[in-house]
C-alpha cells in the first residue's frame, strides 16, 4: 500500500489545484500583511486639498475680523489662524475651557448647526472695552458670564458670523445665525458625539491679552459642499470678462481725477526767482503751435492744444501719449 502510494503518479488537475490553493493562500497572507485595524467609531476623513481650502478660506476670515473688531472695539486687535484640524464632536468638546461661551449657529440652508465658542481670556477685556474701561487694567476673571454681559457680546458674534458669512460666499451662501448660547461645553448636545467636525482655532490678541476662538463646523456640510471646493481649486480665470469691467468700472466711476493742461517752460533756480519783481520778463521759449501737456493726477496722459469754446479758453486733446514713454 505505501509502495502505491509513493510511486503515484499526480494528475494535471489535481497539480493545477495544488498552484492554485498556493497562489490563493499567498494572496490572502499579503492582504493580511497590508490590512490595518480600523476604528469604526473614528469619524469619516475628510480629504486633504478641501482642509487645505478650510484654511484659505479662515485665513481671509481672520484679516477680515482683525479689521472689524478693530473698528468696533476702537482698539488694535490682531487675528491669527491657529489650526484647522477634524476631530470627533467629543474631541471638541475636551478642547473648550469650562466655562465659556459657546455659540449654537445655524448654517441655513443646511439642517445641521455649527459652534462658536469665544474664551473668557478675551470675552471679558472686550466687554471691558465696550464699557468704556481699559483692557489693560482688567484682572482674570474665572466666572461664567452674566445675562447682562451676554446681551453685550450678542453684537460681537453677529459681528464674527458677518464677516465668517463673507468669506464662505466664495463656496456657498450660509446664513450663519445664532440659535442659542451655552456656557457649559461638557453638558452640549448639539451633535452626536463620534459625529465628525472641522475644528478651526483662532487667536485673538487686544493689547497684552489674547484668547482663543474655535469654530466646530459638521463634515457632513463640508461633504455636501465638496463639489464647490473642487471647483474652487479647478477653476483659473485666464481673462476678464465683460462682467468683470463693468463691475469694476461700477466701482470708480465716480472717483475723482485732478486733471491739469500744462505750459512746460524753462526752469529756473530759487535765488533767480527770489530776485524777481515788477517789471522784469521771463521767455518761456515755447511755440505756440506746440502741443501742451495733460495730466491726470500729475501724470502725463495726453497732449492738447489750446482752442476758444464758447468764448471760454478749452483744451482739445490730439492724442494719448504711450505710458512707456
Amino acid at each position: 500500500m505505501k509502495g502505491d502510494m509513493s510511486t503515484r503518479v499526480l494528475t494535471q488537475n489535481e497539480i493545477d489545484n495544488m498552484f492554485q490553493q498556493s497562489s490563493v493562500n499567498a494572496r490572502r497572507a499579503e492582504l493580511a500583511r497590508r490590512a490595518q485595524p480600523y476604528n469604526f467609531r473614528r469619524p469619516d476623513r475628510i480629504a486633504k486639498d478641501q482642509l487645505r481650502s478650510i484654511y484659505v478660506m479662515h485665513e481671509s476670515f481672520a484679516r477680515s475680523l482683525a479689521s472689524s473688531l478693530s473698528a468696533y472695539l476702537r482698539a488694535y486687535v490682531a487675528v491669527n489662524l491657529v489650526s484647522v484640524e477634524q476631530l470627533s464632536f467629543t474631541e471638541f468638546q475636551q478642547v473648550l475651557p469650562s466655562p465659556t461661551v459657546v455659540a449654537t449657529i445655524d448654517a441655513s440652508p443646511f439642517d445641521n448647526n455649527c459652534l462658536l465658542e469665544l474664551n473668557p481670556t478675551i470675552i471679558f477685556p472686550m466687554i471691558e472695552m465696550l464699557l468704556g474701561g481699559a483692557a489693560g487694567s482688567l484682572t482674570k476673571v474665572d466666572r461664567e458670564v452674566t445675562e447682562i454681559e451676554q446681551s453685550i457680546l450678542d453684537s460681537v458674534f453677529r459681528l464674527m458670523l458677518r464677516d465668517l458669512r463673507e468669506a464662505w460666499k466664495g463656496i456657498a451662501q450660509i446664513n450663519f445665525k445664532i440659535s442659542n448660547y451655552e456656557t457649559e461645553p461638557q453638558l452640549m448636545q448639539v451633535l452626536a458625539p463620534n459625529e465628525a467636525i472641522v475644528a478651526v482655532s483662532i487667536e485673538i490678541r487686544l493689547g497684552e491679552l489674547s484668547g482663543m476662538m474655535n469654530i466646530g463646523i459638521p463634515s457632513i456640510i463640508i461633504k455636501m459642499l465638496s463639489h464647490k471646493f473642487a471647483e474652487q481649486w479647478t477653476i483659473r480665470k485666464t481673462e476678464s470678462t465683460e462682467d468683470d469691467f463693468k463691475r469694476v468700472y461700477e466701482r470708480i466711476r465716480n472717483a475723482k481725477v485732478e486733471l491739469d493742461c500744462r505750459l512746460r517752460g524753462p526752469q529756473i533756480i530759487l535765488g533767480e526767482m527770489l530776485k524777481l519783481k515788477v517789471g522784469d520778463i521771463l521767455t518761456f521759449d515755447y511755440l505756440a503751435s506746440k502741443p501742451l501737456s495733460v495730466e491726470l493726477n500729475g501724470k502725463l496722459k495726453h497732449t492738447c492744444q489750446v482752442v476758444i469754446s464758447n468764448r471760454k479758453r478749452a483744451a482739445r486733446v490730439l492724442e494719448m501719449v504711450d505710458p512707456a514713454v
